[in-house]
C-alpha cells in the first residue's frame, strides 16, 4: 500500500507511503486520487488531509520509474493535482522533513498547506536538466512571488519552510506548525476550520505579475546565461516563469508542458539523469548484501602529513571525526599541521566557515612520531611516497601495532594492493581509499578492493565515504585502478596527436571546447610531468611493445615539470594559473618531429575530440571485461568526479551510448589504420564491438 486512507473524526487523511521519500509513483498516485474518490463520496467527512509517512511529505518523482512510460501512466501527477482542485471538499497539505520536485507541486495544488519548521522545500527538476513539469513554474511564483520563486526554480536549492514563510506576501504556506511533532494535529484543526469555506482558494486563481516586467526577465535571462555552462534547462526556467506572468493560467500550463517534454529529450537531459542514477548505484556491490553488518569508526589515523595526508585528513575533521598524523620528524608535522590551518583560515575568511566550527574541527586533530600511539585507531591510511618498499615499510609496522579489527588503508593510486595487502599478516583487513588531489575537495574516492579484502570492510569504507561526502567507487585491483588505467591511454594519445601536426594548445582547446575541465597537457602540467615521466620509464621496461610518443621525455629532460617549476608544456608565472604558450616547446615538438620523418598534418577538433575520448572508452570497455568496474556507470562517475569530464555529456561511457557503439567502433577502425597510431590498441574491445554488433549499449 503506497497511500493509506484512515478517517479522524470529520477529517480523511490520505498518508503518502512510499519509502524512502514517498516518490510519487503510479501506485501512490493512484491511492491519492482513490482516496479523494473516497472521502468526497463519504458524508462524514468534512475536509481531507494530504501528508507523508516516515521522514518526507514527497521527494517528486518515484526514481524507479524515471524517464519510463510509467510516470505518465494515468493518473499522472498533473490528473492527481486536477482531481485535488477539483475536490468537493476542502483539501489541506501537511508538509514535513522534505518537500520537493512533484510533492510541493501536489501541495500547491492543495486548497491550503501547513508546514513543519524545519522542512526541506525545493523544485530540483533543473538539477537534470528539466523544468518542473506539472505547475511548479505556474503555482510557485503566484503562491511565493515572482523573484523569489524563480531563484528557487532555477537553482533547484532548498529552502526551509520557515524562511519562505516569512517572504512579505506569500501565500504558499496558511500556517507553519509549532513543531513538528505537532504538524498532524495541528493539520487536523486547520482542516475543521476551513470545512465550510466556499469557494476553496485555488492557487491556480492568484495574481502573478512582476512590477519591472520585462526589464527583470531580461535581467534574470543575462544572470542565467553566465551559470548555465552547456545546459539548456535554466534559461527555460526564465522562459516558463515569465509565462506565468503573461499568459492565463491553463496557457502557461501548456507553455510549461512542451518546454519539459523538450529537454527530457535533450542530451544534456539524458545525461543528468544517468548521473543521478549512476550517483545512487556506486553505492551497490553486487555481492554485498545492503544489511552487511559494518565495522565501527570513531578514530582515524593517518600516516604523512604531506598535501595528500593534510587533504585526506581534513575530510575526517570535517565530518566530527578525530584524526591522529604521524611523521617521522616535527618539522614535517608542524608545516602539515599549519597548511591545515592556513586551509581552514583561508575559508572563514571568505565566510564558508564559522569560526567555532573552525576551532572544533582543530580541536579533533593530534599528530604524533611513534607509530606505537596509533594503535586505538578504528581505520588508518597511509598517505606516503608511491613506491611499493616505502609502502611495505610503513604497512609492516601497522601490523605491529594496530589493534585486532583495525582497517588498513593505501591511498596508492597505481600500486597493486594485493601484494600491499601481503605485508600484513591480516589481508582482510586491506583496503586501497584513492583520494584525489585536493584531497580535501575532489569529491572522488576510489575504493579499491583487494582480493582478500573483507565484505564488513568494504560496507563501512563504502558508508564512511558517504559520512565524509565523497563518491565512493569499487575498483578492482590492476595498474592504474579505474581512473589511472584509463587516463594513460588519454595521455598517449594526446603525445600521437604531437607528432602527427598538433601542438598542446590546439589539443587542449579542442577537448576543453568538447566540454573537459583542461585538456591533456593542461592537466599535466597541473599534476607534474615527472609523474607521468615516471610512469613512462616503467612501462618501457614492463611492455616494451606499447607504443609511446617521445615527446614528453623531451620536456621533462629540460627539467620543464609543470606549474610547481614555472614551466611544463606551458610557461606560469608566480601566483598565476594561466597557461601561457612556450615557443620553445612548440620548437622542440616541430624538431622531434623532423628527426622521425613525420610530416605534419592538419588534424581537426573532431579527431582530437573523438581520439582522446573513444581511448577512454575502449580502456573502459576493457575493465568491465575484466571486472575492474562492476558497471559502466562507476566508470562514468570516476570520470565525472575526479577527472574533469563534462557533466552535461555524462561520462565517456554514457557519451559513447549516445554516439552509438556502432559509430564509436567505426572510427576506432578508421584510427587503427593510421600508421602514426596504435593499431593494436585501436582494436575494439571485444566487449565494446559485441555490443555494437548486436545494437546495444553500455547501460
Amino acid at each position: 500500500m503506497t497511500a493509506e486512507y484512515t478517517v479522524h473524526g470529520d477529517v480523511a487523511v490520505i498518508t503518502l507511503n512510499n519509502p524512502p521519500v514517498n516518490g510519487l509513483g503510479h501506485a501512490t498516485r493512484l491511492g491519492v486520487t482513490d482516496g479523494l474518490v473516497k472521502a468526497n463520496a463519504d458524508a462524514a467527512v468534512k475536509a481531507i488531509v494530504i501528508t507523508g509517512a516516515g521522514k518526507a511529505f514527497s521527494g517528486g518523482a518515484d526514481i524507479k520509474e524515471f524517464g519510463s512510460p510509467k510516470a505518465m501512466q494515468e493518473p499522472n501527477l498533473l490528473s492527481v493535482i486536477l482531481t485535488v482542485e477539483n475536490s468537493a471538499k476542502p483539501v489541506v497539505a501537511a508538509i514535513h522533513s522534505v518537500c520537493m520536485g512533484g510533492g510541493l507541486e501536489l501541495a500547491l495544488g492543495c486548497h491550503y498547506r501547513i508546514a513543519a519548521p524545519g522542512c526541506s522545500v525545493a523544485l530540483p527538476e533543473v538539477k537534470l536538466g528539466l523544468i518542473p513539469g506539472a505547475g511548479g513554474t505556474q503555482r510557485l511564483p503566484r503562491a511565493l512571488g515572482v523573484e523569489p520563486a524563480l531563484n528557487m526554480i532555477v537553482s533547484g536549492e532548498p529552502v526551509k519552510s520557515e524562511m519562505l514563510a516569512m517572504l512579505p506576501g506569500q501565500k504558499l504556506f496558511d500556517k507553519i506548525a509549532a513543531s513538528p511533532e505537532s504538524l498532524a494535529e495541528e493539520a487536523l484543526a486547520l482542516a475543521r476550520s476551513v470545512a465550510d469555506v466556499r469557494p476553496m482558494p485555488l492557487v491556480r486563481n492568484l495574481p502573478c505579475k512582476h512590477p519591472q516586467g520585462d526589464a527583470y526577465f531580461q535581467f534574470a535571462r543575462n544572470m542565467v546565461k553566465g551559470m548555465a555552462k552547456g545546459f539548456p534547462a535554466p534559461a527555460k526556467c526564465v522562459d516558463a516563469v515569465e509565462a506565468a506572468t503573461k499568459k492565463k493560467f491553463d496557457e502557461g500550463m501548456l507553455f510549461e508542458r512542451e518546454i519539459f517534454i523538450a529537454l527530457m529529450w535533450t542530451s544534456e537531459s539524458a545525461a543528468l539523469r544517468h548521473i543521478f542514477m549512476a550517483d545512487r548505484a556506486t553505492s551497490k556491490i553486487p555481492d554485498i548484501p545492503a544489511d552487511t553488518p559494518q565495522r565501527e569508526i570513531k578514530s582515524v589515523a593517518v600516516i604523512g602529513a604531506g598535501t595528500m595526508g593534510g587533504g585526506i585528513s581534513m575530510n575526517f575533521l570535517n565530518a566530527g571525526i578525530p584524526v591522529k598524523i604521524l611523521e617521522m620528524k616535527q618539522e614535517a608535522l608542524d608545516r602539515g599541521v599549519g597548511t591545515i590551518r592556513k586551509n581552514y583560515e583561508a575559508q572563514v575568511k571568505k565566510g564558508k566557515l564559522k569560526q567555532d566550527k573552525y576551532e572544533q574541527r582543530m580541536a579533533l586533530l593530534s599528530t604524533t612520531l611513534s607509530y606505537d600511539d596509533l594503535t586505538g585507531a578504528d581505520l588508518v591510511i597511509e598517505a606516503v611516497f608511491e613506491e611499493m618498499g616505502v609502502k611495505e615499510a610503513v604497512f609492516k609496522e601497522l601490523d605491529r601495532v594496530m589493534k585486532p579489527g583495525a582497517i588498513l588503508a593505501s591511498n596508492t593510486s597505481t600500486l597493486d594492493v594485493n601484494r600491499i595487502a601481503s605485508f600484513t599478516k591480516r589481508p582482510q583487513d586491506v583496503v586501497g581509499l584513492h583520494f584525489f588531489s585536493p584531497a580535501n575537495v575532489m569529491k572522488l574516492l576510489e575504493v579499491v578492493r583487494g582480493e582478500k579484502t573483507a565484505k564488513d570492510v568494504m560496507a563501512t569504507v563504502m558508508a564512511l565515504g558517504k559520512k565524509i561526502k565523497k563518491t565512493a567507487v569499487v575498483s578492482g585491483v590492476c595498474d592504474g585502478f579505474i581512473g589511472n588505467r584509463m587516463i594513460e591511454q588519454y595521455g598517449r594519445q594526446g603525445g600521437f596527436l604531437l607528432d602527427e601536426g598538433c601542438t598542446p594548445q590546439q589539443v587542449d582547446k579542442a577537448i576543453e571546447k568538447f566540454g573537459f575541465a583542461m585538456g591533456p597537457f593542461r592537466m599535466g602540467d597541473l599534476a607534474g610531468n615527472d609523474i607521468g615521466w615516471a610512469i613512462r620509464k616503467r612501462r618501457y621496461t614492463e611492455k616494451p611493445d606499447m607504443k609511446y610518443s617521445r615527446t614528453a621525455d623531451l620536456l621533462c629532460e629540460k627539467g620543464r615539470f609543470g606549474q610547481k617549476t614555472g614551466a611544463g608544456w606551458y610557461d606560469y608565472v608566480p601566483g598565476k594559473r594561466d597557461a601561457i604558450p612556450n615557443a620553445e616547446v612548440v620548437k622542440m615538438i616541430e624538431d622531434h618531429r623532423a628527426a622521425l620523418g613525420i610530416t605534419p598534418r592538419k588534424i581537426s577538433d573532431e579527431e582530437i575530440v573523438q581520439r582522446l575520448v573513444f581511448s577512454l572508452v575502449n580502456e573502459g570497455a576493457r575493465i568491465l571485461e575484466d571486472g575492474i568496474a562492476s558497471k559502466a556507470s562507476d566508470i562514468d562517475m570516476v570520470y565525472l568526479m575526479g577527472y574533469g569530464f563534462p557533466i552535461y555529456r555524462g561520462g565517456p561511457m554514457h557519451y559513447a551510448d549516445r554516439v552509438g557503439l556502432f559509430n564509436v567502433v567505426q572510427a576506432m577502425n578508421r584510427f587503427a589504420r593510421n600508421p602514426m597510431d596504435d593499431a593494436k590498441f585501436w582494436q575494439p574491445a571485444p566487449l565494446l564491438a559485441k555490443l555494437a554488433a548486436e545494437g546495444n549499449s553500455f547501460t
